[in-house]
């Protein structure tokens, strides 16, 4: 299967346009710092923030986060909102995808990271610390967030990426266990690995932390299984709210959306919504929509439970459900038109 024409002059459009948004927040830093009469780089170099901030950041992220996913996993759990679809093969999978990489991947390309940077780049470490902290945060948020669309966005419109994000839409329900529901492929390849890595080294840790903290409350919210949103749509005094949060970021309404089993019923996209933290990128590309309901059901029309392993570690494991897309001779994508969800085309209107 190979990618439409159409969607590939698609994807070079909104890429040479992705260039101009990835500049914006840098000009904007310079432009502040030239308006100020400021020139930090030229200045020796002295810690942007205090070692206090730096400590709390790194224990949000740490700490913070996994308290938070422990609460939410438990709030989910206590109002049964896996319903039944949370099998052993599912809880597996879930498990899988989320301890493998947490103590294999993140550890590994940290100290290979630590050990390799000071070889090849020894006169950058520390080289960006005089990047005041608010700048800093706005760019890792502008350049990561944005590969990361570009990166998901891509697994679903190019056909050979797709079976390495499917494990991600494979599930017949949402929730937090969702957000790390991914091949290790694919998440070997995740640029906020590497990032997080670099920028600690050039310098940038405390502003990558905070934005890596940032996202992972944002999309863990957006796979979860609890509709927070639902109260902004519900009183009319919370509309214009609910108008700037779902253009903004990713809401469980819009991203649902994208995990829908189906397109049929008008509230499924699974060809779209593309957004990690920001729904601001399927805004401006026109990938995204907006309907402020939720799909009546969830995952892969066609899957039929994948072996946990198949998922995590597809191809090198494949699967022995015949026909599937991860078995040996499967087909590289199914149908989506009336199997969903798989490829899509960016040709929304919002």
């Amino acid at each position: 299967m190979k990618m439409e024409a159409k969607t590939r002059e698609r994807i070079v459009r909104d890429a040479s346009l992705s260039l101009l948004i990835y500049a914006l927040p840098v000009l904007l830093m310079f432009l502040s710092l030239s308006i100020t009469g400021k020139r930090p780089w030229s200045e020796p170099i002295q810690p942007v923030i205090s070692n206090r901030l730096q400590y709390v950041l790194h224990n949000l992220d740490g700490y913070g986060l996994a308290i938070f996913m422990v609460l939410l996993g438990i709030v989910e759990f206590s109002f049964g909102l896996y319903e039944k679809h949370w099998t052993k093969n599912e809880r597996w999978t879930d498990l899988a995808c989320f301890v493998v990489p947490f103590f294999t991947v993140g550890p590994f390309f940290a100290y290979f990271g630590s050990k390799v940077l000071p070889v090849i780049l020894p006169g950058l470490k520390n080289r960006f610390e005089w990047v005041p902290f608010f700048w800093g945060f706005i760019i890792i948020c502008v350049a990561d967030d944005l590969t990361q669309y570009w990166y998901h966005r891509l697994h679903h419109q190019v056909p050979w990426l797709w079976r390495f994000h499917r494990t991600h839409h494979s599930a017949p329900y949402m929730g937090m266990a969702m957000n790390n529901r991914q091949n290790l492929i694919y998440t070997i390849f995740f640029s906020q690995i590497y990032l997080t890595t670099a920028l600690v080294y050039f310098g940038l840790g405390a502003p990558a932390v905070a934005a890596l903290f940032l996202k992972s409350i944002i999309t863990t919210l957006a796979h979860s299984s609890i509709p927070w949103d639902k109260p902004f749509y519900s009183y009319r005094v919370l509309h214009p709210a609910a108008w700037l949060l779902e253009h903004l970021i990713s809401t469980p309404a819009t991203h649902h959306a994208h995990h829908a089993s189906t397109t049929d019923d008008g509230v499924g996209y699974y060809k779209g919504n593309f957004g990690n933290m920001f729904f601001l990128w399927d805004i401006i590309f026109g990938t995204g929509i907006i309907t402020r309901q939720y799909p009546r059901s969830y995952g892969i029309s066609h899957y039929e439970g994948d072996e946990w392993y198949a998922q995590l570690l597809w191809p090198i494991f494949k699967s022995k459900v015949k026909g599937s897309e991860l078995a040996p001779g499967g087909p590289i994508v199914k149908g989506d038109a009336e199997n969903g969800p798989a490829l899509g085309h960016a040709n929304a209107e919002v």
